[in-house]
């Protein structure tokens, strides 16, 4: 039976889809063909680099989806222009697909290259690792990622890590999406224990209303006023109600243990999962102009969620996004669509126009 033109439309398409796929996959088609040499004390090198590593993670699960061993695997490529070794696989024990990697250096030492970078791949939407993905997705909307197997797995691998070697400062944690999360949470693990890990965090999960996309900036000044003041006051009232009951640890004292620790954060504005991190340092620096500076002070140690939820005697964990410093970068580039704004391969490439900003 010969094929209707619908059907051999649908079946080009998916064929083009596979191509454009694998191309990605390519690291001599889509990699930082720009960079002939790294320049370890580069910024821009330096997080084309923390990209391909985990783009590299991305590979090697894809790599083991479709069977392709030895010459045929596409992933080595993304750490071996690096001058770096596959030294460990992360492997979830609930799917048996592969979340992250450690890489070794095989660099003389040296200050500014990390002698090993653990990086953490994001969702996959191809083969088996979907349905776990998906799940560990929910578990970030819950504010429960720390409960998950697959971040138990990759915590104590940093910190085997970290505890193997003498120089802490010269491990790397890097992740894209649901793995940013992962090394995120990681780092402000490690950062609570006084170990500063240079930590590159791509497109990281915000959960919030996404506020950036409004484009009146007077309304969108007055939602995030209000919500602070909201903040501020259910956290007071939380704080006396702690006191009250005499605990000992209050989520105050948890942000203020992270200081010192500057992660560096790539977010897009066109990017709802991650664009919310713009407007949350941002903020800081518009209530102090309008002489709020103390009440957002207070407001962005908290998320409204967990201090209603303490307010009301329920418990409550600490959200992730709660920074007191971070180093944020801006692709500032117009993007196709969502699915450019919210890729890896945006954060390789030499044609983006960035913008740094500092928080401290």
């Amino acid at each position: 039976m010969s094929l209707s033109k619908v059907e051999n439309r649908e079946l080009s398409s998916r064929k083009d889809l596979d191509v454009i796929i694998s191309e990605r996959e390519c690291f001599e088609l889509s990699g930082p063909s720009h960079l002939t040499s790294i320049d370890w004390s580069n910024a821009d090198h330096r997080r084309s680099a923390a990209a391909c590593f985990v783009q590299g993670v991305y590979i090697i699960e894809r790599d083991r989806q479709e069977n392709r061993q030895q010459s045929e695997a596409l992933a080595p490529p993304w750490w071996n222009f690096l001058q770096f070794d596959l030294h460990s696989q992360l492997i979830d024990d609930a799917d048996s697909c592969v979340f992250g990697a450690i890489y070794k250096s095989k660099h003389p030492p040296s200050q500014d290259i990390p002698s090993y970078v653990v990086a953490f791949r994001g969702t996959l939407t191809k083969g088996n690792a979907f349905t776990r993905d998906l799940e560990l997705d929910i578990h970030i909307i819950k504010n429960g990622l720390h409960q998950t197997s697959r971040f138990e797995t990759a915590m104590q691998a940093v910190k085997n890590l970290v505890a193997s070697q003498t120089s802490k400062s010269n491990i790397w944690v890097t992740g894209h999406s649901l793995g940013s999360a992962m090394a995120l949470l990681a780092g402000k693990r490690m950062a609570k224990e006084k170990i500063f890990l240079d930590s590159y965090l791509f497109n990281p999960p915000f959960l919030s209303a996404p506020l950036e996309n409004i484009e009146n900036p007077n309304i969108k000044h007055g939602i995030r006023i209000a919500s602070s003041f909201l903040t501020a006051g259910l956290a007071v009232a939380a704080k006396i109600k702690n006191a009250n009951q005499q605990r000992n640890t209050t989520p105050e004292d948890s942000f203020l243990a992270l200081a010192g620790w500057s992660p560096c954060l790539y977010v897009n504005p066109m990017d709802h999962i991650c664009s919310e991190y713009i407007g949350y340092f941002e903020h800081r620096k518009k209530m102090d102009e309008i002489g709020a500076g103390g009440i957002e002070r207070l407001a962005t140690q908290h998320s409204i969620s967990g201090v209603f939820l303490n307010a009301i005697g329920k418990e409550s964990h600490e959200a992730l996004h709660l920074l007191p410093s971070a180093n944020l970068t801006i692709n500032l580039s117009p993007a196709i669509d969502f699915k450019d704004a919210h890729g890896i391969h945006q954060w390789w490439r030499c044609d983006q126009k960035l913008e740094t900003r500092v928080y401290s």
